[in-house]
């Protein structure tokens, strides 16, 4: 599992990183909103972290900013985000929580605390990855059925079909069309009879 801390408070900095890496955590940290932003925009998907911890005040783009602009992209929509501040009235939950964030934790914080938060957003995390999977399984199935639903006209004498345009196509057509079947062609062994029982030139 893979976690983005950033806070310009070396001191809280160390302190999380000790944490995280007893969990067994890999831990990257910035001291800085811009630079975590950066580093969130540079990873490609299958490496994004599935939690992000973020300082509410700190340079560059504060911790609220980056909640907002990350909830503003699917891209980011299963990572976990704890906002890390010495605010704590009423109001200021609201705002963080408003933002995106999905945790909020408060500064002096107690490792122990902060620790029982981040094995909650790993839970989380796991089962939006399974929900998403699942999801994605129940999806591929849903179009697998329309394309086999229904009844398919076909002709009894040329055995033609009639597609959803009302055109009429081969069968063979047909299906490469509307499945992930790959088709081949031979001659069936009885067709190889009746074409030798035939006088040559007959079939030409």
């Amino acid at each position: 599992m893979k976690i983005l801390v950033a806070d310009d408070d070396a001191v809280a900095t160390r302190i999380l990183r000790a944490t995280l890496e007893r969990l067994d955590w890999d831990v990257t940290t910035v001291r800085d909103g811009t630079a975590a932003w950066e580093v969130l925009e540079s990873l490609p998907a299958a490496e994004l972290p599935q939690i992000v911890a973020l300082d509410w005040m700190m340079p560059g783009l504060d911790g609220v900013e980056i909640c907002r602009r990350m909830r503003a992209s699917s891209r980011f929509d299963l990572i976990y985000v704890v906002l890390i501040t010495s605010r704590e009235t009423k109001n200021d939950l609201a705002v963080g929580l408003a933002s995106g964030a999905n945790d909020y934790i408060t500064k002096p914080f107690d490792p122990i605390e902060f620790e029982a938060r981040i094995r909650v957003g790993e839970r989380v995390v796991k089962l939006q990855s399974s929900l998403a999977a699942r999801v994605a399984e129940l999806e591929a199935a849903l179009v697998m059925v329309r394309r086999l639903e229904g009844l398919l006209p076909i002709c009894a004498w040329c055995k033609m079909v009639r597609n959803e345009l009302n055109y009429w196509e081969q069968l063979d057509s047909y299906i490469t069309s509307h499945t992930d079947v790959a088709l081949t062609h031979g001659i069936c062994p009885n067709c190889v009879a009746r074409m030798m029982d035939q006088p040559i030139g007959a079939h030409a």
